[in-house]
């Protein structure tokens, strides 16, 4: 049975992400998402041009941020820590650019725009000082990125440990901070 270019498109980007979550983007190869695939690496690269591409259109990540500034302003903090626990249990695209974005510039550099492009205009909204913002909304993803880096990745015993009622505590009062204090 013969696959539509949108089937087999999907089918790859299934397959990448799988693999970079598996092996990293750098051990992860086009023959190796090909194989994963079941289609000829060509395929691959006639849909996706290159390794890179492919990688950007695998992590195109929406942060799928809520409306917090629907929310009453005292639970914002708390609110954000909870929908990334969701976003990072949820979405294996997030988990590639944790695990890669660590080791690789290019990678780095896309993680920094989504949460740049995303979360930057969600926090002009709530501290109210555009100017503040690009700040506040840096340390917000300090704190997002480094509870998932230690949960899921690092697997640090003592974070791992803890329930999703508990790092709500500790973290929603600082991330409450950043973007309303």
């Amino acid at each position: 049975m013969r696959r539509s270019s949108e089937d087999t498109k999907t089918l790859i980007l299934a397959a990448a992400r799988e693999r970079f979550a598996a092996d990293g983007y750098e051990r992860a190869t086009i023959r190796a998402i090909a194989a994963d695939a079941k289609i000829d690496p060509s395929m691959v690269m006639r849909y996706f041009g290159n390794k890179d591409k492919l990688f950007a259109a695998a992590a195109d990540v929406d942060l799928r941020l809520p409306d917090l500034a629907a929310l009453p302003r005292e639970t914002v903090g708390a609110a954000l820590v909870a929908h990334f626990l969701d976003r990072w249990e949820e979405d294996e695209g997030m988990m590639i650019l944790l695990r890669t974005g660590v080791t690789n510039e290019a990678v780095a550099e896309r993680m920094r725009m989504i949460f740049a492009a995303q979360l930057g205009p969600l926090v002009a909204t709530l501290c109210g000082d555009p100017a503040q913002a690009p700040s506040r909304a840096g340390l917000a993803a300090s704190q997002v990125l480094g509870v998932a880096l230690c949960r899921y990745v690092l697997r640090l015993p003592p974070v791992v440990a803890m329930s999703r009622e508990e790092i709500v505590h500790w973290l929603g009062p600082t991330l409450q901070r950043y973007l309303t204090g």
